[in-house]
């Protein structure tokens, strides 16, 4: 189910404000995944041995994905924003949206 964030900072996006942003992680799939991946390859980030869970340049691509908009506009966010936006995206991709609260395991 596609998740509304309201903004703290609205911005303004090729001439358009954006005050919310709609992710559907749910909706993507392995290819939007690796799609992704590929946006921030070593070639671009020259990092190394990234898990890309933990880095904010493929949450930020994750997201764009999700939100059918270009990783640019997810890059001129807010840093509040911004944070909340990956955090969202990383806690989706490792899992921890379906993690009890109390910390226990099933």
């Amino acid at each position: 189910m596609p998740e509304t964030i309201k903004l703290r900072n609205p911005i303004t996006f090729e001439g358009e404000t954006v005050s919310a942003l709609t992710l559907d992680l749910e909706n993507l799939t392995g290819s939007d995944l690796i799609a992704a991946e590929r946006e921030v390859s070593v070639a671009k980030t020259g990092n190394f041995n990234v898990v890309n869970e933990m880095c904010k340049d493929y949450q930020a691509a994750v997201a764009a994905r999700a939100a059918h908009q270009p990783v640019e506009m997810i890059y001129q966010l807010k840093a509040r924003d911004f944070a909340e936006v990956t955090l969202r995206v990383q806690g989706f991709l490792l899992g921890m949206e379906d993690s009890p609260q109390d910390g226990t395991s099933e």
